[in-house]
């Protein structure tokens, strides 16, 4: 969306009723011939604009598109976001991430937000494919943080936390969070994150955090397994919501946490994820590289690693692994 198609559409939404084309013509110095050019690329983004004779251009109903604009808005963050990339469509968000600080100094990009409109090769923990259709909201967050290398988990945890506050918050629903990194409404889960990172040693040179919420998404859509597993925002609620607004919630949530992290201190997240979790005091399953066991969730430690005594009443320490609910 160019400069002058901005400058129209802030127009009309500050309007208290139509604006003819003259008017428009008249405030933004433009023909009316311009004005009718610029109209079109708004209702292509998805604006539904109103027109008549008599009385001009009327915006009735804002997009829903996830753009860079839309978000900027709404946003209100110090860090995180101050650079946003928008692809329509992409194989996945962290990947197109990925790719650009291999093209540019990592540490320059640091708090980027990279989104999509959907992904082709969404992905989650494990390699797992990750359905990701228009009406989500898939984005990646580039940070080149300063903490050890064996606290990076706590990142995880801080934007879990902030996805299911959000959620909570916005729209009095009851997300919690399912170890490590799912946001659950009920027993169907509503988002999912990921972290990546580039490594060598101890020295971190960047991370990517991936997130994907099922915001707009039509179940309908989804494979009649994937509609046993997960939810959306707008099914819980019956009606859609502002994804624009609710990506730029959730980024004050997690900046605010974030900064806590840098500060060193991590005991207030791991407190506020304790008090959000699905699984402690759960009966689960565990399933690792190596063996599979049953027992009760207890704890995590500072590091975000799951506690589980087990039914022989030892106690293990579960850093990765598949888990399931009993």
């Amino acid at each position: 969306m160019n400069e002058l198609t901005k400058k129209v559409l802030t127009t009309l939404e500050a309007a208290e009723g139509p604006v003819t084309p003259e008017a428009l013509g008249k405030e933004l110095g433009i023909p009316i011939s311009s004005v009718t050019r610029h109209i079109k690329d708004l209702r292509e983004a998805g604006y539904d604009i109103e027109s008549s004779i008599e009385t001009g251009y009327h915006l009735v109903r804002v997009s829903d598109a996830l753009t860079p604009e839309a978000i900027r808005k709404v946003l209100k963050t110090t860090t995180i976001g101050k650079e946003i990339v928008y692809y329509e469509s992409t194989t996945s968000t962290n990947w197109a991430a990925k790719k650009l600080c291999a093209e540019q100094d990592a540490a320059s990009l640091h708090g980027t937000m990279v989104i999509a409109g959907e992904q082709t090769g969404g992905f989650g923990r494990l390699g797992r494919a990750w359905a990701s259709p228009k009406g989500g909201i898939w984005a990646s967050v580039i940070l080149t943080p300063s903490l050890p290398i064996d606290s990076l988990p706590m990142i995880m945890m801080a934007a879990s936390v902030a996805v299911a506050r959000a959620i909570r918050r916005k729209y009095d629903l009851g997300a919690l969070i399912k170890w490590p990194n799912d946001v659950y409404i009920g027993d169907k889960k509503v988002a999912g994150l990921i972290l990546e990172l580039s490594s060598e040693g101890e020295a971190v040179h960047y991370c990517l955090l991936g997130m994907g919420i099922d915001a707009n998404v039509d179940l309908d859509e989804l494979s009649p397994e994937l509609r046993r597993m997960v939810t959306s925002i707008s099914a819980e609620l019956g009606h859609e919501v502002d994804r624009a607004s609710l990506l730029a919630m959730i980024m004050r949530e997690f900046e605010s946490r974030y900064r806590i992290l840098e500060s060193g201190e991590f005991d207030p997240i791991i407190r506020e994820w304790k008090s959000l979790s699905l699984t402690l005091d759960t009966r689960v399953s565990i399933r690792t590289m190596r063996k599979t066991f049953e027992g009760v969730a207890i704890d995590i430690d500072q590091h975000g690693a799951l506690i589980i005594r087990r039914d022989n009443g030892r106690v293990e320490k579960v850093v990765a692994g598949d888990i399931a609910h009993l």
